[in-house]
């Protein structure tokens, strides 16, 4: 089983995160296989749209949080691991943006922290009637501000709706 698969359905390439016991979280393996496919795309002008999902019950739940509390049990307390992690994520984010294609988020369920970011990310979001964003913190030290510079710029100051 992939952690992110893809369908190409003739110039529209369907990435969908499939971790759904992990609620699709952004771990080291699906930022890699993530990277890996914006790489793959970046250069294939056959394709015309990319559309992101999540399998499960969710969009995607943020960083791995076992994987981050397990990087702070280093001997530097965690500093080159979260260095990084966000050193790739960023990559990430920066990667779809920069797409020659449209990337659309399909989200449903919840899209929380740095899986809010990823939506933000994306050229445009169609969320399902269920879905609930959020930039909540978490309780191991960390306060979830990186998503911020992608939602501020791309959510209006005060939303209608």
């Amino acid at each position: 089983m992939a952690i992110l698969e893809r369908d190409d359905t003739g110039a529209v390439a369907h990435l969908r995160m499939n971790a759904p016991e992990r609620l699709n979280a952004l771990s080291d393996e699906m930022l890699a296989a993530l990277q890996a496919q914006i790489d793959s795309l970046k250069d294939d002008t056959k394709i015309k749209a990319v559309i992101l999902s999540g399998n499960g019950k969710a969009f995607c739940a943020g960083h791995d949080i076992r994987q981050m509390t397990a990087g702070r049990a280093a001997g530097d307390k965690g500093q080159s691991y979260f260095e990084g992690l966000f050193s790739r994520c960023t990559a990430v984010m920066l990667g779809l943006q920069r797409l020659p294609q449209p990337v659309i988020a399909q989200v449903h369920g919840i899209a929380t922290a740095a899986g809010c970011q990823l939506v933000a990310s994306c050229d445009l979001a169609v969320a399902s009637d269920d879905c609930r964003f959020g930039v909540n913190g978490v309780n191991i030290g960390l306060f979830c501000s990186t998503p911020m510079v992608a939602l501020s710029r791309n959510i209006p100051r005060k939303p209608c709706l």
